[in-house]
């Protein structure tokens, strides 16, 4: 693998300038058959964008959770089929995955969709922080507005293709429980990327970028101690607690902070630690998980874990139990696709905020206690890739390590405020997402014409994919069988 230096460069500004302003006058005045192609893509999001914003509205109304995407997933799925396309529902086991898919033959391009929405942070489409229903979930990342932009994208390439104009195959993924299982890793393991040769998706943010950092590798696991009752103050002796080990497992786990890499997360909570102070804790339960910039470094995390599971188990005299329940692979980032998406960025350019809309943000900025800045809707520079991620992890990286697999983020949410929180359901639920989300719709069915019209592109795409993952044996971090909702 090439070794990329740590130090970042931006475009010049005037360079980066003069060249946006070039792409987007010829892209729009249709110079080449690919433009023209690209006008009538952009012409077919336009003619659906009620109907998409009506389904993603009527997602973040559901803001069903991992798993439970029942009528969300029902909703992308039969209007896919009402649309032309041939949809397979509950793939690879998952009740709420589906494909759909139009055309034939090669090339076969997919795009990802997600629908599923988080606990606990239901949000009314205000400025201000109010539930719209107490206690239930919310889009706080934004989904309702990726699954909808995705099928809009699919659906745009689709009628390229009725129309004779595109040759290929589109396929659209619905990929359920992104922010618990991963979903996509079960889809995975059925085998049901293998036969794609480009894969495109992308997420809401707080800047419109193209996605060149990738995430980290991520593996999530139980810990169970059992040890044995007693009287925690009549026969303390005859017990074994439980709590004691999982106590002895944290400490462990903090001490090691010290020794490993800076690129390495850990997290815990505690699901069980006994009943009532006066018995001795015979069951403890622990969620962990361990994050690292690769996956390779995350297996090794898994292994001292292990470790330290045992140890504290010896000392305590208890038994454990260690059980993997999933967990997301790196990002594979392929720069070959990155630029051509960066170029249709900057050739439909900036999005575009209403006054209202601006200040609607900035009473959210006021709310969350940051600087009012507004929304940033501009393209941002190109910039060298980070060698070590930091942030989050998505199971689009499983998918990245079957097939070369392009993203990048559009403006959705003010900045600085919080993700994973009440500020990106609100935005999500009105026009500041709906914009992000047609804009997102537009870029990805640009860049799909880019790879059917030239097979270059994807052949560049998959030269760069052999490179990076050549001597990588991927191994993805689920257990047999179905996926398990972890429940306190």
């Amino acid at each position: 693998m090439t070794m990329i230096k740590k130090k970042r460069h931006a475009f010049p500004l005037f360079i980066f300038l003069i060249l946006s302003t070039f792409l987007i006058s010829s892209f729009a005045a249709g110079t080449t058959p690919t433009d023209k192609k690209k006008k009538e893509a952009l012409a077919s999001i336009d003619k659906h964008k009620t109907e998409i914003i009506a389904l993603s509205d009527q997602i973040w109304q559901l803001a069903e959770t991992a798993l439970q995407e029942t009528q969300s997933s029902k909703l992308l799925a039969d209007y896919a089929e009402a649309q032309g396309f041939k949809v397979e529902r509950g793939v690879a086991g998952l009740p709420t995955a589906f494909i759909a898919t139009f055309g034939q033959g090669s090339p076969i391009i997919g795009v990802l969709g997600e629908y599923d929405a988080l606990p606990g942070l239901s949000q009314r489409a205000q400025p201000v922080k109010e539930a719209l229903q107490p206690g239930a979930a919310g889009h706080g990342c934004g989904h309702n507005l990726l699954g909808a932009a995705a099928l809009s994208s699919a659906l745009a390439i689709k009628e390229l293709m009725e129309a004779g104009k595109l040759k290929g195959t589109i396929r659209f993924y619905g990929t359920p429980a992104e922010e618990a299982t991963g979903g996509k890793v079960y889809m995975v393991r059925a085998g049901l990327f293998n036969d794609l040769d480009a894969c495109l998706t992308w997420h809401p943010g707080q800047k419109t970028a193209v996605s060149v950092d990738g995430s980290q590798a991520i593996v999530e696991f139980i810990i169970e101690f059992f040890g044995r009752a007693a009287h925690a103050a009549g026969d303390p002796w005859n017990g074994r607690s439980a709590v004691a080990a999982m106590e002895l497992y944290t400490t462990g786990l903090n001490r090691m902070r010290e020794f490993v890499k800076p690129t390495v997360r850990m997290h815990y909570s505690i699901l069980n630690g006994g009943d009532v102070p006066n018995v001795v804790p015979a069951y403890a339960r622990l969620w962990c998980w361990l994050r690292d910039s690769k996956g390779t470094g995350v297996e090794q995390l898994l292994e001292r874990a292990r470790h330290l599971a045992e140890g504290a188990a010896m000392m305590t005299e208890v038994d454990y139990r260690l059980t993997v329940h999933g967990g997301n692979w790196e990002t594979l980032v392929n720069l070959s696709g990155e630029k051509l998406i960066f170029n249709n960025l900057i050739r439909l350019g900036p999005i575009k905020f209403t006054q209202e809309e601006q200040e609607f943000a900035k009473e959210i900025q006021k709310s969350s206690g940051v600087e009012p800045k507004g929304l940033d809707g501009t393209v941002q520079p190109w910039t060298v890739p980070k060698p070590d991620p930091e942030g989050g992890s998505t199971d689009v990286g499983d998918v990245s390590w079957q097939v070369p697999t392009i993203s990048f983020n559009a403006t959705t949410a003010p900045l600085d405020t919080p993700w994973h929180a009440w500020p990106v359901v609100a935005c999500g639920g009105m026009s500041i997402g709906h914009k992000g989300m047609i804009y997102a719709a537009r870029v990805m069915a640009a860049t799909m014409v880019d790879l059917y019209e030239n097979p270059r592109n994807i052949q560049a795409m998959k030269e760069e994919f052999e490179q990076k993952r050549k001597g990588v044996i991927y191994k993805p971090f689920i257990p047999d069988g179905p996926p398990i909702i972890i429940k306190k």
